[in-house]
C-alpha cells in the first residue's frame, strides 16, 4: 500500500511540482490545508517560495498542527519551508519561525560581482556520515537552488553544507524533522532519490 504524504497548502509554493515529485518517488500525495488531514498524514512536506514573514502569516493556525505532527511523523521542509522550521528570520525585520530546528535565517552578504539570489546548480557536501535522507547519494551531489537567505545553524543540525559567498547549511535535521534549501523536485535523479529516501523514513 502506498504511503500517504501530505503537502501543506498555505498559499505559497509550487505545490503541483512537489506533488509530481512525491508521486514519482512512489507515494500518494495529498495537497491540503486541512488540519485534520495534516494530523493524519504518514509524512508531511512543507514547501514554499517567497518571503519568510508571508509564509509564517499564511501558515497561521496550522503552525500548532505542524509542530504537533512532527512528534509522530517525519517532516520535510523545502526551500522557504526549510527556513520556516528555524527559530527566526531577519528577512524584512525579525520574524519568529516554527522553532523546530535551532538557528536563524540570514541574508547572503553583499559581495561585488556575486549575484544574489543564489540561483542554479551547486554542490551539497554531506556532513553527517549516517543519514537515511541521503542514503545511496554521493557526498558531493549537485542540486538546484533559488534563494537569497540561508540557514545559520550549528554543525549539530547541519546535514549538508554548500558554498556560495560563504559556507551555509543546505540541509538540516533534528530528530525526524528535515529541511532542504534546494528544490529536490527540480534536481533530477538526485532529488528523486532524496524524496524516495524521505518516503522510506515513513
Amino acid at each position: 500500500m502506498a504511503k500517504n504524504v501530505t503537502i501543506i497548502d498555505y498559499g505559497l509554493g509550487n505545490l503541483r511540482s512537489v506533488m509530481r515529485g512525491i508521486e514519482a518517488a512512489g507515494a500518494r500525495a495529498v495537497i491540503t490545508g486541512d488540519a485534520g488531514e495534516i494530523a493524519a498524514a504518514d509524512g508531511i512536506v512543507l514547501p514554499g517560495v517567497g518571503a519568510f514573514h508571508e509564509g509564517m502569516d499564511q501558515l497561521g493556525a496550522l503552525r500548532e498542527t505542524v509542530c504537533a505532527a512532527t512528534k509522530d511523523v517525519p517532516l520535510l521542509g523545502i526551500c522557504l519551508g526549510m527556513q520556516m522550521l528555524m527559530d527566526s528570520s531577519e528577512e524584512h525585520g525579525t520574524h519568529q519561525g516554527l522553532g523546530l530546528i535551532p538557528g536563524r535565517v540570514r541574508r547572503f552578504p553583499h559581495v561585488p560581482g556575486v549575484k544574489v539570489p543564489h540561483m542554479g546548480w551547486n554542490t551539497i557536501r554531506l556532513t553527517k556520515e549516517e543519514s537515511p535522507l541521503y542514503s545511496g547519494l554521493p557526498h558531493d551531489a549537485y542540486v538546484y537552488f533559488v534563494h537569497s537567505y540561508y540557514a545559520d545553524t550549528t554543525p549539530e543540525y547541519t546535514l549538508t553544507s554548500t558554498d556560495y559567498i560563504l559556507p551555509f547549511a543546505s540541509s538540516i535535521v533534528r530528530d525526524d524533522v528535515y529541511g532542504v534549501q534546494f528544490h529536490p523536485e527540480k534536481s533530477g535523479a538526485v532529488g528523486l532519490r532524496l524524496l524516495k529516501n524521505f518516503i522510506d523514513l515513513i
